[in-house]
């Protein structure tokens, strides 16, 4: 005896080759409430994305270092972080300038952010600058190659790192540090509070978005798709 098609069917037609299927679709309340527990879910999330960017971290003692694009104000927090801290030797890193500049006589941003911490009186010699060349892609992963060799060559232990930044930038660049560094160091981070946007408001201006959706993609890029060189 012949199966009868199921409820959702109707008859085989075309030689038996198809089917037609009875389809369950939203009414029109029905995709207002998708749409409202879609726009619930984003406000949610939304709120607590700043913060899991923006992670805060540090692991005390070791290497403190700090990307050589944060501000001045920036530099000051991350003196007095190194001078509680116990860390070991304080660096900072940066790439070439740009042809043109009128800084170009510092050659590249970390000596640039050397010479501003002495001239806003720091202490000669404590913050040491690691320069890396150039490249297009993958910019903080290059810059902790150049660290992990700097160290090497100075004979400094890389069990300790804490990644001093500024914002969004901080989750990735704990995750690149620790492609970079591999399983034996502990890699910490400090994030210091953005000062263009309100973090607690960041879909509220053009600048919060652009920074926590473009650092969020970043993001997902270097965990899901990147797996170093």
């Amino acid at each position: 005896m012949p199966e009868s098609p199921p409820s959702n069917t109707v008859a085989p037609f075309f030689l038996g080759l198809l089917c037609r299927r009875i389809a369950v679709r939203p009414t029109w309340r029905g995709w207002l409430a998708v749409w409202f527990f879609v726009a619930l879910g984003v406000v949610v999330g939304g709120r607590g994305l700043y913060g899991f960017l923006a992670v805060q971290d540090p692991v005390p003692g070791g290497v403190l270092v700090m990307e050589g694009w944060v501000s001045d104000a920036d530099l000051r927090v991350a003196d007095v972080e190194f001078r509680r801290g116990g860390y070991r030797v304080w660096c900072v890193t940066g790439e070439p300038l740009e042809k043109g500049s009128p800084l170009l006589a510092y050659h590249d941003y970390a000596n640039l952010t050397v010479a501003t911490y002495t001239k806003l009186g720091g202490e000669a010699g404590l913050l040491q600058p690691v320069a890396w060349k150039t490249v297009r892609r993958d910019r903080t992963y290059a810059s902790a190659l150049a660290l992990k060799a700097w160290l090497r060559e100075r004979g400094y232990s890389a069990e300790k790192i804490t990644i001093f930044t500024s914002g969004v930038h901080a989750r990735r660049s704990r995750l690149l540090y620790a492609t970079a560094f591999g399983p034996g160091s502990r890699i910490g981070v400090i994030s210091t509070p953005e000062e263009s946007f309100d973090p607690d408001r960041w879909w509220s201006s053009s600048m919060g978005v652009r920074a926590v959706v473009g650092e969020t993609i970043a993001y997902l890029y270097a965990r899901l798709l990147f797996w170093g060189q």
